[in-house]
């Protein structure tokens, strides 16, 4: 995580920086997908470190519950109110780290 705060100074990150990566948090179903697949796709935005990084974990870790869901019965949905605090943490400017789903990503060079 400290490689994570190195990279995301505070001067780097933006108001519209924290709130982007905040929206690519919130797990509105069909919405949260789109939003950071448009985050992504968005010239201005996709090169704005803070904002790629919080778009392409979101995205692995909402792709990684959706089995987890439907092989457990509904009961890994719970974990999707988790996004709702890692939307508020991003917000506020911080690098939100998973285990194994941030390390994973950061080793196929998505962030």
């Amino acid at each position: 995580m400290s490689k994570m705060k190195e990279e995301f100074s505070i001067a780097d990150v933006s108001s519209d920086d924290r709130l982007w990566a905040a929206l690519s948090w919130i797990p509105v179903s069909p919405l949260w997908p789109i939003i950071s697949i448009l985050l992504l796709l968005m010239e201005e935005k996709k090169n704005r470190p803070f904002i790629r990084y919080h778009a392409v974990v979101s995205l692995v870790t909402g792709l990684v519950l959706v089995p987890l869901t439907v092989v457990t019965c509904g009961i890994a949905a719970i974990v999707y109110l988790v996004f709702f605090y890692w939307a508020y943490l991003a917000y506020q400017g911080e690098v939100v780290d998973i285990p194994w789903v941030s390390n994973w990503a950061r080793s196929q060079g998505w962030v």
